[in-house]
C-alpha cells in the first residue's frame, strides 16, 4: 500500500505514540449509548500496548467551535473506553499545554491516556501550525486511526502528521485496504449500487463511478430523477426535475465510459408514506399521477441480484427505497441479503458505506456478512468521489 503502517514503526517501547481516533460516539443522558467507535480502536491500542508504547489518544467530540463547552467533554467516554480496552485509561483536562504535558509525563510503558476534546481549541479545525506544534511536543510517533476524520485538513489529522514519524493505525489500514480492493484495483467486473433521495448531493460520486465501474445500479429517490429524464411519469414522487439535463449527461457519460446503467424496471408505489400503507407494483411506465414511488420492484431486484452473480466486486452506497418504513424496505433487504450470501460464500467482494447504508444493512441483519462495511460517512463518500483525503495523503510513503 502507498502509505506507512505501524508494522514499519520499529521499536516503540517507551515511545509516546499520539493516536488520532474517532470517539465522537452517540450519547444519551450523559452516557455512551453505542460503543461501536470505541471498539474500533481496540486493535491499534492493544498492538501499541503490547509493544510497550505509551498511548496518547487524540479525539474530538461534537462541534464546540473552538470554545470549552463542558457538555462536549470527552471525560464521560473514559470509563466505557476502559471497559472495552480492559485496561485503565487516564484523562487529561486539556489536549495541549501544562496539564496535557504533565499527564503524558505520568504515563508508563503500556499505559493509555485520553486527552480532552481537540475542538475546544480553534487551532484544531483551522489546521494551525502553532497548535500542531503544541500537539507534537506530546509525542514521539503519530498514528492516525480515524479514517472518518481523514477528509478534514485539521491539525490532528494533517499538520501533525508532518511533524512526527506518521503511520496508519490498524483500523485506518483495514479501511484503506478494503477501499483499494473495492475501487482502486478491484477484481472485475465491478458493480456499484447508489441509492438515497437526491442526485444533487451525489453528482460528483455518480460522475466518478460511471467512469470506473462496469455496471452502476441507481435506486432510491434519485432513480426517480433519472426516470423523469427519460420522460417516464413519476407521479407525486420525490424528484429533482430541474436536474433532468444533469441526469442525461450522467447517462451519456456512462455510455461513453462503457458502464451499464441499471435503472428501475418496475417500482412499488403508494399514495401514502406510512407503515403498511396500501401499495402496488407498477412497471416504470405505469405510475399514476397521484402515486409515489417508494421502493424498487421485484423485477428490478431480480436483475440486480443477477448482476451481483456475474460480478466479482460490489460497492454499495444508499438504500433502494424508503427502508425505514415497511413494506418499502423489501428491495433493500432482498438485495442486501443476496449480496451478503455471495460475500459469505467467497464469491463476491462486497464493500459498503455511508450512514443510511450502514443502517439499511443492519436493518437487513447482514452487515456482519459483507466483506467490509465502512462507518466513516463523509470520508467514505469523498473517497468514492475520487477526492484526495488530507488525512490519508499525509501518511503516504
Amino acid at each position: 500500500m502507498p502509505f506507512r503502517t505501524l508494522d514499519q514503526a520499529g521499536d516503540l517501547k517507551g515511545k509516546r505514540v499520539l493516536v488520532r481516533v474517532d470517539l465522537n460516539v452517540p450519547m444519551s443522558e450523559g452516557a455512551v449509548s453505542d460503543d461501536t467507535r470505541l471498539r474500533a480502536i481496540v486493535p491499534t491500542v492493544e498492538a501499541l500496548r503490547e509493544k510497550g508504547a505509551r498511548v496518547v489518544l487524540l479525539a474530538h467530540f461534537d462541534r464546540p467551535k473552538g470554545q470549552v463547552v463542558p457538555s462536549m467533554s470527552l471525560k464521560p467516554v473514559v470509563e466505557p473506553l476502559a471497559q472495552v480496552l480492559n485496561a485503565p485509561v487516564a484523562f487529561a483536562p486539556d489536549c495541549v499545554g501544562e496539564a496535557a504535558e504533565q499527564a503524558v509525563a505520568n504515563l508508563h510503558d503500556g499505559g493509555v491516556l485520553l486527552l480532552e476534546n481537540l475542538r475546544f481549541h480553534a487551532g484544531e479545525e483551522r489546521n494551525e501550525s502553532g497548535f500542531a506544534d503544541q500537539l507534537a511536543r506530546l509525542g514521539d510517533v503519530y498514528a492516525n486511526d480515524a479514517f472518518s476524520a481523514a477528509h478534514r485538513a485539521h491539525a490532528s489529522t494533517e499538520a501533525l502528521a508532518h511533524r512526527l514519524p506518521a503511520y496508519a493505525g490498524l483500523s485506518m489500514q483495514r479501511e484503506l485496504e478494503a477501499l483499494e480492493t473495492a475501487l482502486g484495483s478491484p477484481e472485475r467486473p465491478v458493480l456499484g449500487i447508489v441509492g438515497g433521495s437526491k442526485v444533487s448531493t451525489k453528482l460528483d460520486l455518480l460522475k466518478n463511478l460511471v467512469t470506473r465501474l462496469d455496471r452502476l445500479a441507481i435506486g432510491g429517490g434519485m432513480a426517480n430523477t433519472f426516470l423523469y429524464a427519460q420522460d417516464f411519469e413519476v407521479g407525486a414522487s420525490y424528484c429533482e426535475k430541474d436536474l433532468k439535463g444533469t441526469a442525461l449527461e450522467i447517462m451519456q457519460l456512462a455510455t461513453d465510459s462503457g458502464c451499464e446503467l441499471l435503472l428501475p424496471m418496475d417500482v412499488v408505489v403508494s399514495e401514502r408514506l406510512e407503515p403498511n400503507a396500501p401499495h402496488f407494483t407498477r412497471a416504470r411506465d405505469g405510475v399514476d399521477g397521484d402515486e409515489r414511488i417508494l421502493d424498487a420492484g421485484p423485477q428490478t431486484v431480480h436483475r440486480l441480484c443477477a448482476a451481483m452473480d456475474s460480478s466479482a466486486t460490489l460497492i454499495w452506497n444508499g438504500p433502494l427505497g424508503v427502508f425505514e418504513v415497511p413494506p418499502f424496505d423489501r428491495a433493500t433487504v432482498a438485495a442486501a441479503k443476496h449480496a451478503a450470501e455471495r460475500a459469505k460464500a467467497g464469491r463476491l467482494v462486497a464493500v459498503a458505506g455511508g450512514g443510511d447504508t450502514v443502517a439499511a444493512l443492519n436493518h437487513a441483519g447482514v452487515a456482519g456478512d459483507f466483506t467490509f462495511v465502512s462507518t466513516a460517512g463523509g470520508a467514505f463518500l469523498e473517497w468514492m468521489e475520487g477526492r484526495t483525503l488530507p488525512g490519508v495523503k499525509a501518511l503516504e510513503v
